[in-house]
């Protein structure tokens, strides 16, 4: 790559870490308008691989559901990996730590979204976004629930990390 295409990748980069900023903090702020605005016009959004909205529409009205039963909620991003595909495409993994009330009941979690970027129109935007959880509990149970075999447990639910610790053998 030349200077310029260096240049480039990195303002990429920055755009991307940007719209991800935005999307939490839209998300945090009720602003829907945002949030729609962060996907394409035919994005996919999944939970644990499950589909949960399709289509830009699809999707702000999934999240407009969720959001409708959550009290505050803290959606903060540590890190984004990207992986770049071409100039107008890339992938990216987002570790993120949620503080939320659900139920009247506070929440923490650790997760990751598992995402695809396409640029278009000299913008990033997110194709598609899988969030998958490492462990989520209720405040109070979140160590227990990060030390069993089944650290996911929203209200009602328990059950095993989509990302599972496979345990290294003794040396």
């Amino acid at each position: 790559m030349d200077l310029e295409q260096r240049v480039a990748r990195l303002e990429d980069r920055a755009a991307i870490n940007d719209l991800v900023v935005r999307y939490f903090l839209a998300s945090d702020g009720d602003d829907l308008k945002t949030i729609g605005e962060s996907f394409t016009p035919d994005a996919i959004f999944a939970s644990s691989g499950q589909i949960s909205g399709e289509g830009r529409d699809g999707i702000v009205e999934f999240i407009r559901g969720a959001r409708s039963h959550m009290g505050l909620t803290i959606h903060t991003p540590h890190y984004v990996q990207i992986t770049f595909d071409d100039a107008d495409r890339a992938r990216g993994l987002v570790g993120a730590h949620l503080e939320l009330v659900l139920g009247g009941q506070a929440i923490y979690g650790a997760v990751r979204y598992v995402d695809e970027y396409v640029k278009r129109d000299g913008r990033w935007l997110i194709s598609k976004r899988d969030m998958r959880t490492i462990a989520i509990a209720p405040w109070l149970e979140f160590g227990a629930a990060l030390e069993s075999e089944t650290p996911m447990r929203w209200p009602g639910s328990k059950a095993q990390s989509d990302y599972p610790r496979s345990r290294l053998e003794p040396g």
